[in-house]
C-alpha cells in the first residue's frame, strides 16, 4: 500500500522534509542559544559594580569597546579643535542638542568628546568655547553609534557643524585626521555655560530588551514550522494511502466506470438534439410543400369538377338560345 513511497515524485517530498525538518530545528535552537545569551549577559552585567565607579584608565587600554569596557572611565590628553553639535537629542524628556569637540591627542588620533547637552536647537542657544591648551579629560567610555541608535540623525541634510551620529565613521569624512572608534562623555562639565552632563547608555545586547524577547518569539515559530512540515507529510502519506486502498478495492473504478458512463449518455443526448436541431428545417420544407401540392391539387379537381357541368348547360344553353330564337 505504500509503495507509491518509492516514485520519483515521492523521493522530491520526502527529501525537502528531510532537509526542512532539521534546518527549522537548527534555527529555533540557534535563536533560543541568542536568548540565553542575552539573559547571561544581562546576569553577568546586574552583578558587576557599576561601570562609572571603576578606576579610570587611558583610552587606548579600554579599546575596543565591548560589553566589559562601555560605561568604564576613560582617560586622554590633548587639545581640543574641531566642534560639533549634535540636534535632537533629549535629555530629562527635554529636547536639546550634544556640545562634541574633537580632542587631539598626542598618538594623532582624535577622540570624540561630548562636552554636555543644552536645551533649544542648534544656533538658537549660545554654546561655551572649549578649553584651550593641552587638558585630560575623564569620561564614560560609548561604542560608536549607528543608524539605529536611539536619537541618531540618519537621513543627513544636516548644516555645516552639525553631526548626525556620533561615530568614526561619520566623522572620518569632516575631520583631515584619524579618529577613535569610540567616544566620551563627561560627567563633569564644570558648570559652565549650563552644560549638562549627558549619561552613559547601556551596551547594547546587554539587557532583556524587545529583542531578547523577539529571539524567544523566533525560537517558537521555528519549531512550529518543524512540526507543520511534518504534519502535512504525514497528511499527504495517509490521503495517497487511502487513495491506494480505494483502487485496490476497485471503488475508484466503478465510480470512474459511472463517471464515463454519465459523459456518454450526456454526450448521445447532445448528439440527437444537434440532429434534430439539424433535421427540422428540412422538415418544415417538405410539410410546405406538400401544402403547396395539395392546395394545387384541390384546385385542379375542381377544375376538373367544373369542366362538365359547363358542357352539360351548353347543350342547353343552344337549345335554350334556339328555342328563344324561335
Amino acid at each position: 500500500m505504500y509503495r507509491f513511497l518509492l516514485t520519483p515524485r515521492w523521493w522530491g517530498i520526502n527529501l525537502f522534509v528531510a532537509l526542512a525538518i532539521p534546518f527549522c530545528v537548527f534555527m529555533g535552537t540557534w535563536q533560543l542559544g541568542r536568548f540565553e545569551d542575552r539573559v547571561q549577559t544581562h546576569n553577568a552585567a546586574e552583578k558587576q559594580p557599576a561601570p562609572g565607579t571603576r578606576d579610570a584608565k587611558p583610552i587606548d587600554d579600554l579599546l575596543p569597546v565591548d560589553t566589559e569596557t562601555s560605561g568604564r572611565p576613560a582617560t586622554a590628553t590633548g587639545r581640543y579643535a574641531d566642534q560639533f553639535l549634535v540636534p535632537e537629542r533629549q535629555l530629562d524628556g527635554k529636547d536639546g542638542f550634544y556640545v562634541l569637540n574633537m580632542l587631539r591627542t598626542d598618538s594623532g588620533k582624535a577622540l570624540p568628546v561630548v562636552r554636555g547637552w543644552l536645551p533649544g536647537k542648534p544656533g538658537d542657544t549660545a554654546v561655551p568655547a572649549a578649553p584651550t591648551g593641552t587638558v585630560t579629560v575623564t569620561g564614560d567610555l560609548q561604542a560608536s553609534e549607528n543608524a539605529g541608535t536611539a536619537g541618531a540623525h540618519a537621513t543627513g541634510g544636516l548644516p555645516d557643524g552639525q553631526l548626525g551620529i556620533i561615530g568614526a565613521a561619520s566623522l572620518v569624512n569632516l575631520v583631515p585626521y584619524d579618529v577613535y572608534d569610540a567616544w566620551v562623555t563627561l560627567q563633569d562639565t564644570g558648570g559652565t555655560g549650563g552644560l549638562r552632563p549627558v549619561p552613559a547608555t547601556v551596551p547594547q545586547g546587554t539587557g532583556l530588551d524587545l529583542k531578547a524577547f523577539q529571539n524567544l518569539g523566533y525560537t517558537g515559530e521555528w519549531f512550529v514550522f518543524a512540526g507543520f512540515v511534518l504534519f502535512m507529510w504525514f497528511r499527504l502519506i495517509r490521503r495517497e494511502a487511502e487513495a491506494a486502498r480505494d483502487l485496490e478495492l476497485g471503488l475508484v473504478a466503478n465510480a470512474e466506470a459511472e463517471a464515463d458512463a454519465d459523459a456518454e449518455g450526456t454526450a448521445n443526448t447532445a448528439r440527437a438534439t444537434q440532429a434534430d436541431a439539424e433535421a427540422n428545417p428540412g422538415a418544415d420544407a417538405d410539410t410546405g410543400a406538400d401544402a403547396d401540392t395539395g392546395a394545387r391539387e384541390g384546385v385542379g379537381v375542381g377544375a376538373r369538377a367544373a369542366g362538365p357541368a359547363d358542357k352539360d348547360v351548353q347543350p342547353g344553353t343552344g337549345t335554350d338560345a334556339k328555342t328563344s330564337g324561335a
